[in-house]
């Protein structure tokens, strides 16, 4: 299993907020989402995998045949787009198949690693995602998902809190919650802007974890949210955050030339 250390590194001292935080990103090559189950690519096509030098880091979204949307934090600019590639198109993550290598990649200018608000960047790929039944775009929201609006979240994220992982693509569903809810849950912790956006289950118990980072939540066949942060994963008191696609809608389709 490769493990990225100097990533981790990176994370750690990106985040002002340390190991309260956690950005759903992990530099191993299996796992996925809390909660979830079992799930085949044609039934979520629009998902794809992030690789860091060859290996699974984050979930990605399919915006069309070129472009990618993912999350800022992500992104390790000093490494440059060559470090980047995708996978499209499996159902199990990792090998050689549907790989294309990043062309370029654009992260949000306004994005404050501390925080990790405006969390979003932009995969440009060096060639096309054929599409098929396994590979399609996603459309992004319009507007916000009213609060408790049924999501689904997919990627192949850790299981718990440094739990067992799976090579096979997971799902759950979570529902929106409003933003004063999510606000008094991070309450001295971090601010849930404009740009983020909560989901959750009564209870807890379904969530994004570390390795979905990036990847899509999507409600009404919408992308509304990419996986970002949280505090652990499927805890009972603290959603998980997204950043809200339809507040970055503009900058996405501004930055797309």
């Amino acid at each position: 299993m490769f493990r990225c250390t100097f990533v981790l590194l990176a994370l750690m001292a990106a985040s002002a907020l340390g190991s309260v935080i956690l950005p759903r990103l992990i530099p191993d090559l299996e796992g996925r989402v809390v909660g979830g189950e079992d799930t085949t690519i044609d039934q979520y096509p629009y998902q794809v995998s992030v690789r860091l030098l060859g290996s699974h880091v984050c979930g990605g979204s399919i915006y069309n045949s070129r472009v990618v949307v993912t999350a800022a934090h992500c992104i390790y600019s000093f490494l440059g787009a060559s470090s980047y590639s995708i996978q499209y198109g499996v159902t199990k993550v990792g090998g050689s198949t549907n790989v294309i290598g990043a062309q370029r990649i654009v992260k949000n200018e306004k994005y404050d690693s501390s925080s990790i608000n405006n969390d979003v960047a932009l995969i440009f790929l060096s060639s096309d995602i054929p599409f098929s039944a396994t590979a399609q775009p996603i459309p992004l929201a319009t507007a916000e998902p009213e609060p408790t609006t049924v999501a689904v979240v997919t990627g192949w994220g850790t299981t718990e809190e440094d739990g067992a992982s799976a090579s096979i693509l997971q799902k759950t569903e979570v529902l929106i919650v409003a933003r004063d809810v999510c606000n008094s849950q991070y309450a001295g912790i971090n601010e849930i802007t404009n740009v983020m956006l909560c989901a959750a289950v009564e209870n807890g118990g379904k969530d994004a974890c570390q390795g979905d980072s990036g990847g899509p939540l999507v409600a009404n066949g919408e992308l509304v949210g990419i996986v970002s942060w949280g505090v652990g994963c499927a805890r009972a008191d603290f959603s998980g955050v997204y950043s809200n696609v339809a507040e970055l809608r503009d900058w996405i389709e501004a930055n797309l030339a």
